[in-house]
């Protein structure tokens, strides 16, 4: 029975490893390393990385448009001039984002989901930013014609694809997948760039 279900407190360096090993991805291993490492760099650098991450939680929110992440009302890539004005691409979540605008195959605008259709989860449309996607698709001044759903090529990834394209082909969009570049089960997280400049090539109409 671990400390805390006993009700005794942890020692400084166990609650500094529990808290690491608490994040996704982390093991029991990687979490020893990551406390370690802190302790032998000092309070100056604890103190970098507490402010760091107090500043991100407190400072950071959803994007007013496309709802990626930002300091600031609306994020770099809506208020950027040069991104074309008439797709939007449409993924599951901010890091996904991220590695699609590392590929330089799209030059549209995004909207992050936050997530994917996954009934037996509780996840349903409602848990998802597609009530913010329809708001701005609606604003009088969107130039939007075409939406590329870049979900991943995963059950719920299709699932949230088919949703989204009998929810906005009869509001008159074109709406295309990517395509087969991104083998079924992948995560645009972990594919290389060439991987997704052919998903976004080779992109079909959903049907």
């Amino acid at each position: 029975m671990d400390d805390e279900k006993t009700g005794l407190a942890l020692d400084p360096i166990a609650r500094l490893i529990q808290a690491f090993h608490k994040l996704p991805g982390i093991g029991e291993k990687s979490a020893v390393r990551l406390a370690f490492h802190i302790l032998r760099e000092g309070p100056s650098f604890a103190g970098e990385l507490a402010d760091a991450l107090v500043d991100a939680t407190e400072r950071v929110h959803f994007c007013g448009s496309c709802m990626n992440l930002t300091d600031r009302p609306l994020c770099a890539l809506c208020t950027d001039p040069r991104r074309e004005q008439t797709s939007v691409c449409v993924v599951e979540n901010v890091q996904n984002l991220r590695a699609i605008e590392r590929s330089q195959e799209f030059r549209g605008l995004y909207h992050v989901l936050h997530g994917v259709l996954a009934p037996l989860d509780g996840v349903g449309p409602e848990q998802l930013k597609i009530k913010e996607l329809l708001g701005r698709l609606q604003n009088a001044s969107s130039e939007v014609r075409e939406i590329i759903v870049a979900t991943n090529p995963s059950v719920e990834g299709e699932a949230t694809a088919l949703y989204l394209v009998r929810l906005l082909r009869p509001m008159g969009y074109r709406v295309t997948r990517i395509a087969s570049g991104m083998p079924i089960g992948g995560d645009f997280e972990y594919a290389d760039p060439a991987t997704i400049s052919q998903a976004f090539a080779g992109r079909r109409e959903l049907v």
